[in-house]
Parts: structure tokens; sequence; C-alpha cells
């Protein structure tokens, strides 16, 4: 399992003052390999049905909750633009999100739900510390709402690729247009309403997009 690096000048964070570096707030390939994120059956499906329904442009980011058969229970999408990119603030962003769309699992032993992050960019395939400060703010987001930390997916214009895994593939890309749901040969379910209120209206909206 190999990783590449980008080279300084293409990363997004500022690290001499003040950076995710700086406080911790990141994590390295090795890191993220070390602690075993259980790995996706089939990630082409999963990337290509949350490109279908969130259609990310760079700087979006889409956080999704798989129930223990890999289908699809919430998601939601949002743009994240910082010039001093954190996975403090990161962590804050998808943790107001999961809440939005599905209810926490703290009372459970062990989690049972896996949430995964995609995450639309520019540059190339490559490990950036923007990459590392995602990947500590999806792993916090996932203590914190009692959910399981899936894989982290960066999609640009050379296409897909699960950081940490090797898996990677040309389509869906950041320059690809969305493929029709019903054209895609997928294990995802519908969305399911778990909850009422604000939560329910929230995840109508999600699955109408």
């Amino acid at each position: 399992m190999t990783f590449g690096f980008a080279p300084p000048s293409t990363t997004s964070l500022i690290t001499a003052t003040g950076g995710s570096s700086r406080h911790g707030r990141l994590l390295e390939p090795a890191e993220w390999t070390a602690a075993g994120v259980p790995l996706l059956r089939n990630p082409r499906e999963v990337v290509s049905g949350l490109h279908s329904r969130h259609s990310p442009v760079p700087s979006t980011a889409v956080i999704a909750v798989l129930d223990p058969e890999e289908q699809l229970v919430a998601s939601a999408s949002f743009v994240q633009r910082s010039a001093s990119a954190d996975g403090w603030e990161y962590r804050n962003a998808l943790l107001s999100r999961l809440r939005r769309v599905i209810p926490h699992d703290l009372r459970r032993r062990t989690p049972v739900r896996t949430a995964v992050l995609l995450y639309c960019r520019e540059g190339d395939e490559r490990w950036t510390e923007e990459d590392g400060a995602w990947m500590w703010g999806l792993r916090d987001a996932c203590t914190l709402h009692g959910l399981r930390c899936g894989a982290y997916i960066t999609l640009t214009r050379g296409g897909w690729q699960v950081l940490g895994e090797g898996r990677g593939g040309r389509r869906p890309s950041s320059d690809s247009r969305p493929e029709r749901l019903s054209d895609i040969t997928t294990d995802l379910a519908p969305l399911t309403l778990r909850t009422g209120g604000s939560a329910t209206e929230a995840l109508r909206r999600t699955a109408a997009r």
C-alpha cells in the first residue's frame, strides 16, 4: 500500500502560522492506515451513488452514513472553504451535518453504522495536508456521533480514490456529469426516515436532492 505526496505548494493548509500540523489536527497516511478503517465492498458504487445524488464540485464535502449491509441511510453535502483549514473546523462541520440528518448511536456499546466522506477537490490523487485534516475531522466526528469511521475518498479531475486502500477509478470525476441513479447497479438503498421533527424534515430534504 503506497501513497503519493503532493509538494508543499499544492497543499491547502498554512502550517507555519497555526495550521493543522501545528495543532496535530490532521492524520498522516500511516496513522490513517493503522487506524483499521473498514474497507468498502463496492467503493465505485458508493462513489457513483453519492456523485449522482449530490453532484459535487471542487470544495464540496459529502458525508454519508451506511448500514452494515453498505446501504445508504443518510447523506448531506456542503461547501467548505477556509483560508487556514483545520481538522477541528472540519470535525465541527461534519458533526453538524450528521446531527441534522441522522440520530446518534452513542447508546450502543459498539458502532453499527459507518460514516464515509467523499471530498471533491482540485489537484491530483496524492495525499495533501488538507486530506489529513479531513481524515482527522471524520474520525473525531464519528466518535462523537457513535459511528464507525469509514473510508475517506477524494474526487478530482483524474477520478476518485479511496485513500489508504489504493483503490480508485477514472469515473466519476470532478468533471464528469452525474449518472442517473436508475442507471447505476448499486446496493445503495433509498434513504430511510428514522426520526421525527426537524431531523425528519432535514432528511427528507437530503433525500430529495
